[in-house]
């Protein structure tokens, strides 16, 4: 699967434009294992093999040990990972486009599956605001001058 579930009961779509060279912005989010250090919701993270299709990672964010599996990549431009976990089914694409000096980091992320049909506007506002998160943290990270 290489698009998100547009039939999904939590959809959340969101973007930021960061100013700092691609190369740089690819590599904080492609940098599984690092993402610990910059993002403040990831407690763990460790990718199981090369950064490539078909490989996952494990990861632990808001208590939630998750396996993902990367099911596209396309270097310097869009990685698209998703899986099970905990009865969600979710699906994640993250685009990356230059704009001048500029990067604009795009996100999308479905959630289907029992847990979010039995609570959609709950898991649908922890979605959004996780991503807001993740967004403000790469920005921040990658605007770091030193």
């Amino acid at each position: 699967m290489t698009t998100i579930d547009e039939a999904a009961p939590v959809i959340v779509r969101l973007s930021t434009e960061i100013d700092a060279p691609l190369d740089r912005v690819w590599a904080l989010h492609t940098g599984i294992g690092d993402w610990p250090v910059w993002n403040t919701d990831i407690d763990q993270a460790r990718l199981d093999g090369p950064l490539a299709e078909g490989t996952t990672f494990t990861w632990r964010t808001h208590g939630l040990d998750i396996t993902s599996t990367i099911h596209e990549l396309v270097p310097g431009a869009r990685i698209v990972w998703g899986g099970p976990a905990h009865g969600i089914d979710g699906v994640h694409v993250w685009t990356f486009e230059r704009t001048g000096d500029r990067v604009l980091v795009s996100t999308e992320e479905s959630w289907s599956g029992a847990p979010v049909e039995a609570d959609a506007d709950q898991l649908g506002a922890a979605l959004r605001t996780s991503l807001e998160n993740w967004l403000a943290c790469l920005k921040n990270r990658a605007e770091q001058r030193s």
